[in-house]
């Protein structure tokens, strides 16, 4: 029977192998039978079949049918992607389902610009796209699409992705699917990816993973093809699987044609390998896993449960925003083949280039004739075993002490990057080049360094766990949300038992539930469970491959770098020192690191709503780097009879962060401002939170206007509707701004002339904003000066930017963990606000009405890993923003912490960047910070009845968190001083 499992982890330098026997894994040989190491060879296939064989040959195994099953990991398609090779990515043409929108915001406008040229050749923008309610925007046209493919194949561009707006929840018309049968037709020869198989929610972040998925795919499809070729060569007829990034397994042919999702397997190979390793030995703790190889050492997380702590709900890879999960893992050029230089009034370095898999031919103890980070090693550390130490000559073994510095320096200040405390933590090194290693580490408590860690990569590989998904529409007319995720969290781990995971160790890993909008008690669930391979079960066999598959290996077509536009580098921000540009005329011209504070500051003021401000934030970057100019003005500075526009979005904040702007907000302006026959002064926000806090600035800088924009808001914060503003707070029951227009970008506009109150209008534009996609544009009425700055919630602009520079700041330091103590400091310290809560999402409930989003996101203290001031739960119920939270303690007493009109802001605990209702999820650890909101809401009894916890139907009596301390000026503060 077979019983034996392989695995092979190829990196840049060596590829390494064992051979284990799951059934004796409490063995002081952890049942590992057999391990080797050998370089990378230029054809991985065959370097994979030398270890295979080697494996075999030392554990005198002899019928290869005792073998149960090949993982393999590979570093081979993310190096793609970091190395930025063009011969192994191929070029990639988007087609959009999108109808007129998103059209400023074109695939991969947030990329580097050297990747971009690489991969990103052509956009088509198509017809089709799904409203939130799930009716189309536009209905698909096969003639369009039928265009598209025929100037792409024009192009030789042969991999295609498709994006359709809102197509992770499309169950019904199956837009992206009906496209891609047509792009067959049309082009047989093209390999076509469609999104929503790749990641879920989030148009961009969801694009990119895409767009990288498909240039991949080529390069991917040869290689694994080569490493079923490999197994064939053995005579091995057991399952070829590939290693994920969440630890789990992948069969050989879904892995090729989602190679994305292999991208982070080789650290989380390590870390899973490390943790195996040390199971027994070391108490349940966090420990860094230190993973040296031969060109580069991976820093990340071990948890004490055993498992890699995730990044954040948003990854980067290569500088591309992706939204699917991925272990947190820093990386340095530092490894065995590392070269090292050293000149005669220069300091040595070490790396980051290597020699790579060419060290047993290069490097001065084998022989060669460059100076690497082996080579010193052996010296020092008197190492007999590996190569002639003899070899080295004596001006290089001079430079042994400073050689040491540089490696503990680098090695220390990668362990200080991924702690989130100044306290010290376990380290446990693994890898090859281990050796490098010195026995003490700053940082570290202690640090380990367990028998066969030279393996750990492959052993994560052999024992890789299995998963079960279960992605299903049901009902929740007759349960709540929390029941029907039980239900199918079941589900999902007796799918993961039916894979092979033994039941007992099955856990729950992702949880995700997008309502199904407009369509009553209906919501698309997602469950994911991963556990043990059950080492007990006979193991099937693969079913033979096709003959147009095993006939011969294939590779990508050698291309050639084109024409382009040289890639400036970028100096580090000295963040502490930066001083905003401030001109005589007190006008704040914004730059991008500006705008990249103020748009993480405005997230977090959005308090869970107003939608993701990244779409806004990359297309008003593209329009200052078009030569747009951003400025910003004090309240104090408007004349009174300024004319001061207000413009932002109404409506979902779900619908933004899917359906990226048209041309709706200044559609909406022109209506208002061509019935007026004026123009106006300025520009303000309505909100201050989330997308709608760049709006004003988008409008100003806008060729149609190009107006300052005023620093403030009429909210201080977002809410759900445009009447809960400052004006109807201080100014009364009244339409204070007409005419009023809303526009939804996709031909549909209304204008206003008269109106009762603010609420009614608002009323009569939530009837139609439902027919109109739940998200439009709204262009209120001018206001003047004298009025604005009576109204106005001042210095909100200042205050996000404060917050998004004490972000950056905690971020740019390693130091996480004290990034609420840094957001509570700029918005008035501990008497303005406090931290709340620090916990795990564990339950999220959503729903959809009339437009918005309500539910209850449940956060438990318990999920954070080591000591924690908190305990128990936190429950915050939301619409579109944070309402209200409430700690309900291990009795079941529920005590009401803070509420609305104070703000209620969720950041992710791994960054410190907001996380808006729309992106909750179960598994995330969070840190809920609340703040005191501005005296305009708080001051009268009428500002509370308009914005506090009755307005929301809470039973609640709304209490103060603290005193507001009004936001301190960036123009006070950088205005040049006059002589």
């Amino acid at each position: 029977m077979a019983i034996f499992r392989v695995g092979v982890d190829v990196g840049g330098t060596n590829t390494d192998g064992v051979l284990l026997d799951p059934s004796a894994t409490s063995q002081p040989n952890k049942g590992i039978l057999a391990w080797h190491k050998s370089p990378t060879t230029p054809d991985p296939s065959r370097g994979i079949e030398s270890v295979i064989t080697t494996l075999l040959r030392t554990a005198k195994i002899d019928d290869a049918r005792a073998v149960a099953s090949v993982t393999i990991g590979t570093t081979h398609f993310i190096n793609a992607v970091l190395e930025k090779d063009w011969n192994r990515l191929a070029p990639v043409a988007v087609i959009r389902l999108c109808g007129p929108f998103s059209r400023d915001v074109y695939p991969a406008i947030d990329w580097p610009e050297d990747l971009r040229r690489i991969i990103c050749q052509y956009c088509g923008f198509v017809d089709g796209g799904l409203e939130i309610d799930g009716e189309p925007i536009r209905n698909l046209d096969e003639s369009q699409v039928a265009a598209e493919c025929e100037i792409i194949r024009k192009m030789n561009i042969r991999c295609i992705v498709i994006n359709g707006i809102f197509s992770p929840s499309d169950t019904v018309h199956k837009q992206e699917e009906r496209v891609a049968e047509w792009v067959r037709k049309y082009y047989p020869e093209a390999e076509v990816v469609i999104s929503k198989e790749v990641a879920n929610l989030g148009f961009i972040e969801r694009e990119n993973a895409a767009i990288l998925n498909a240039s991949i795919l080529p390069f991917a499809r040869s290689t694994i093809r080569s490493f079923e070729h490999a197994m064939t060569r053995l005579q091995l007829q057991c399952p070829l699987f590939i290693a994920q990034n969440d630890g789990t397994i992948l069969p050989a042919r879904l892995a090729a044609r989602l190679p994305i999702r292999t991208f982070s397997s080789g650290p989380t190979n390590s870390m899973c390998g490390a943790a195996f390793l040390v199971q027994d030995e070391t108490d349940k703790e966090n420990m860094l896993v230190v993973d040296i190889g031969g060109t580069s050492t991976d820093v990340g997380m071990l948890l004490a449960s055993g498992l890699p702590r995730q990044a954040a709900a948003v990854t980067e890879i290569s500088g591309v925003r992706m939204n699917f999960s991925c272990p947190d893992v820093k990386s340095i050029g530092l490894g065995g083949g590392s070269i090292v230089r050293k000149g005669s009034t220069t300091k040595l370095t070490v790396g980051p280039d290597s020699v790579g898999h060419h060290i047993q031919t290069r490097a001065l103890v084998f022989g060669g004739d460059v100076a690497t980070a082996t080579d010193y090693a052996v010296v020092s550390q008197g190492l007999s075993d590996i190569g002639d130490a003899g070899l080295v000559p004596p001006a290089a073994k001079e430079n042994i002490q400073e050689y040491t510095s540089v490696v503990t320096q680098m090695l220390e200040r990668a362990i200080d990057s991924m702690k989130t405390t100044d306290a010290d933590i376990p380290v446990l090194l693994v890898g090859g080049g281990a050796i490098l290693a010195p026995d003490t580490l700053s940082g570290a408590s202690r640090v380990v360094k367990p028998a066969y860690s030279s393996v750990a990569n492959a052993i994560g590989a052999a024992i890789a766990r299995v998963s079960g998904t279960i992605d299903t529409v049901v009902s929740t007319a007759d349960r709540t949300m929390r029941t029907v995720l039980e239900d199918i969290s079941k589900m999902a781990v007796d799918k993961a038992v039916e894979n092979g995971a033994t039941r007992e160790s099955v856990k729950i890993a992702e949880m995700d539930a997008i309502p199904v909008n407009y369509i009553a008690n209906k919501s698309r669930v997602i469950v994911k469970a991963i556990g043990d391979f059950d080492f007990s079960i006979p193991t099937p066999r693969p079913e033979p491959a096709d003959a147009d598959e095993t006939a011969g290996e294939h590779q990508v077509a050698e291309k050639k770098p084109s024409e382009g536009g040289t890639v400036v580098e970028i100096p580090a921000l000295d963040i502490a020192s930066y001083r905003p540009t401030v001109n005589t005329k007190r006008e704040w011209i914004i730059s991008e690191i500006d705008l990249e504070w103020i748009s993480t500051g405005c997230y977090i003021l959005g308090t869970g709503g107003g939608g993701t401000p990244y779409p806004h934030f990359v297309r008003l970057r593209e329009m200052m780097r078009n030569g747009a100019v951003v400025r910003i003005i004090s309240p104090e500075d408007l004349e009174d009879s300024a004319v001061v526009a207000c413009g932002g979005g109404k409506g979902s904040p779900t619908v933004s962060i899917e359906k990226l702007p048209a041309n709706e907000q200044m559609e909406a302006q022109r209506m208002v401002y061509d019935k007026l026959g004026y123009q106006p002064d300025a520009v303000i926000a309505l909100e201050i939170g989330g997308g709608n806090g760049l709006q004003g600035m988008l409008l100003g800088a806008s060729n149609n206007l190009n107006v300052p924009t005023v620093d403030g808001d009429w909210m201080g914060r977002a809410y759900p509707v445009s009447w809960q503003i400052t004006p109807v707070v201080l100014g009364g029951d009244k339409a204070h701004f007409l005419p009023t227009a809303i526009a939804d970008g996709n031909g549909n506009n209304m204008l206003l002339l008269s109106g009762a109150s603010e609420k009614l209008i608002e009323r009569i534009f939530r009837a139609a904003l439902s027919e109109m996609g739940s998200h439009v544009a709204c262009a209120k009425g001018p206001c003047s000066g004298k009025n604005t700055k009576t109204y106005v919630v001042e210095n909100t602009i200042s205050l996000a930017w404060r917050i998004g520079r004490a972000v950056a700041l905690c971020r740019s330091k390693n130091q996480i963990d004290l990034v609420a103590d840094a957001i509570i400091e700029q918005v008035g310290g501990r008497d303005s606000a406090k931290l709340l809560f620090k916990g795990k999402i564990v339950s999220v409930e959503r729903r959809t009405v009339k437009g918005h989003v309500y539910g209850e996101v449940v956060i438990s203290a318990s999920g954070v890993e080591g000591p924690s001031e908190f305990n128990g739960l936190l429950k915050i119920p939301f619409k579109n923003e944070n309402i209200m939270a409430s700690v309900v303690d291990a009795h079941g007493k529920e005590e009401v912490v803070a509420s609305v009109p104070d703000l209620i802001c969720v950041s992710d605990a791994s960054n410190g960047e907001a996380i808006g209702t729309p992106e909750y999820r179960y598994g995330l650890v969070v840190f809920v910070i609340g703040i005191q909101a501005s005296e305009k809401w708080t001051a009268t009894t009428r500002g509370v009845q308009i914005g506090g916890p009755r307005a929301f139907g809470m039973d609640v009596d709304y209490t103060p968190l603290g005193i507001f301390r009004k936001p301190r000026s960036v123009i006070d503060e950088f205005a040049p001083t006059k002589q």
